[in-house]
């Protein structure tokens, strides 16, 4: 009978094993298919986590109010009371009858009094060495607190001058500024460089930000797991490569949204009228083995028809198209699109750079040209990149400065060029007579070429139109890819 219970308690013991086990096999497919479904809804929700979030940063958060701590006393260097002298009782008359009693009685209480001198001595010594520590203590502590003190000056100091440049709209306190913006923005831990280089345009109020995406390797490709018993495995189902692909390009363009969101609600000094993104990847080019850079995504946004947006109701590949976007079909096979800006047109560095002009050496700066040395530089300047230009006389003839032609088959076509020497923002206006020359020239193309920049309303005319808009920054850079030369633009 015991025999046949134990049998029956162990066979229970085995099937709730094995029931245990089974659950805990399912458990981890489980947990792996939780951890996916967080990784999407976490990839799922860039563009609608930043607009729970107010990006403006704070000067007052910047400054450090907190004052030094107050000076404490070490408890062992709390001043003691003295020693007080042990009194000793007189003797009595009982006492005073015992032959040499008062003798005796004397020698103790000169004993007594002896060692409280010595007491009271070792005591004052005592509490002099405390003081003098205190006193230590207490000076270092008025050190401490005056270079705390002088080190919040200067920290204050320099946050206040940092937001009046800021808000002053000075070049470098604008980068600066969004600079901390990008980098307080809060990403998933797991794949996000959030890398990114920054460059102001002070011409056009532009922000140009170059700005690395994560790589495709960030959307799980794992659609889901399960457990299978009969096999006792935890099989894997690979997520469908349409799917990766529609998940990545919708990852690229909530980056792209998000980032032109936070920089524009950021805006606090009202600094910024345009800003472009260019979205990079950073890559291994497999024909070469060489590491390269592969732009995906370049949007221009102007500030005014970006804040019109519902992002949290837009379908953010339509959204980028709207905004004129550049977006590659395949941002997951590193197909690249060609950016709107080149990040090095407008960075101060590049312009800076050189000090020769290719036919002018004795004038590098192209401000330094004559109007009509200026319009040759730039006829002669799209001959070098293959168009077959004739330079016009002096804009007399209804503003065209150069006439080329693209000898291409179906993408070619007349091109008319003009060419504006200025030191001021280009209007709208004068993108407006352009379009009106090209009409009435018959052309296929109108380019506007300045050394300085354009207004946000010359770029809202333009879009959708067969006009393209150069600015210095990027005259000096078509000038260095094709012509060979390094030139400078300072007024």
């Amino acid at each position: 009978m015991a025999m046949a219970q134990l049998r029956r308690a162990d066979v229970t013991a085995a099937k709730e094993a094995k029931a245990q086990y089974l659950s805990d096999r399912q458990a981890e497919a489980d947990d792996l298919n939780a951890e996916i479904t967080d990784q999407l809804d976490a990839l799922q929700g860039i563009l609608s986590h930043t607009l729970r979030v107010d990006d403006r940063i704070s000067f007052s958060s910047l400054r450090n109010r907190m004052p030094f701590e107050d000076f404490k006393r070490s408890p062992e260097l709390a001043p003691k009371p003295a020693p007080k002298e042990a009194a000793l009782p007189p003797l009595s008359w009982l006492q005073k009858l015992v032959p040499g009693a008062g003798a005796k009685h004397a020698r103790s209480l000169e004993q007594s009094r002896a060692e409280h001198s010595k007491a009271l001595a070792a005591h004052e010594r005592s509490e002099a060495a405390k003081a003098s520590a205190l006193a230590n203590a207490h000076a270092d502590h008025e050190r401490r607190k005056a270079a705390y003190e002088a080190d919040q000056q200067r920290r204050n100091a320099e946050v206040d001058e940092f937001e009046a440049d800021y808000r002053a709209k000075d070049a470098d306190a604008v980068v600066a500024y969004n600079e901390m913006v990008l980098t307080r923005s809060e990403y998933p831990e797991e794949g996000f460089p959030q890398s990114f280089r920054l460059a102001f345009n002070t011409s056009s109020d532009e922000l140009v930000i170059e700005y690395e995406l994560p790589l495709p390797s960030v959307i799980p490709g794992q659609a889901d797991y399960r457990y299978l018993k009969t096999r006792d495995e935890i099989e894997s189902k690979a997520r469908k490569p349409a799917e990766v692909k529609k998940l990545y390009q919708d990852l690229v363009a909530a980056v792209a949204l998000r980032t032109l969101h936070e920089v524009f609600e950021a805006d606090q000094a009202g600094a910024l009228s345009l800003v472009t993104f260019n979205g990079v990847l950073d890559t291994v080019d497999p024909a070469s083995g060489r590491e390269t850079r592969v732009p995906v995504v370049s949007v221009r946004a102007p500030k005014a028809e970006f804040e019109q947006l519902r992002l949290d109701k837009v379908d953010k590949i339509a959204c980028l198209r709207n905004l004129g976007a550049q977006v590659s079909a395949r941002p997951d096979e590193f197909q690249a699109v060609k950016p709107i800006v080149e990040f090095d047109m407008v960075d101060k560095r590049f312009i800076e750079q050189g000090d020769a002009l290719a036919g002018l050496e004795s004038r590098p700066n192209l401000m330094d040209l004559t109007p009509s040395e200026f319009e040759t530089l730039v006829s002669n300047l799209f001959g070098k990149m293959g168009l077959e230009t004739k330079l016009t006389r002096s804009s007399r003839d209804g503003g065209v400065d150069a006439v080329a032609f693209d000898a291409r088959p179906v993408l070619g076509g007349k091109v008319v060029i003009q060419a504006k020497r200025y030191r001021d923002t280009v209007g709208v206006s004068a993108v407006r007579d352009l379009y009106g020359t090209m009409l009435n020239e018959g052309a296929s193309k109108g380019i506007l070429v300045c050394t300085s920049g354009y207004g946000t309303d010359a770029y809202n005319f333009s879009k959708d139109k067969p006009l393209e808009l150069i600015d210095g920054g990027g005259l000096l850079y078509l000038l260095r890819e094709h012509a060979g030369t390094h030139a400078r633009i300072a007024s």
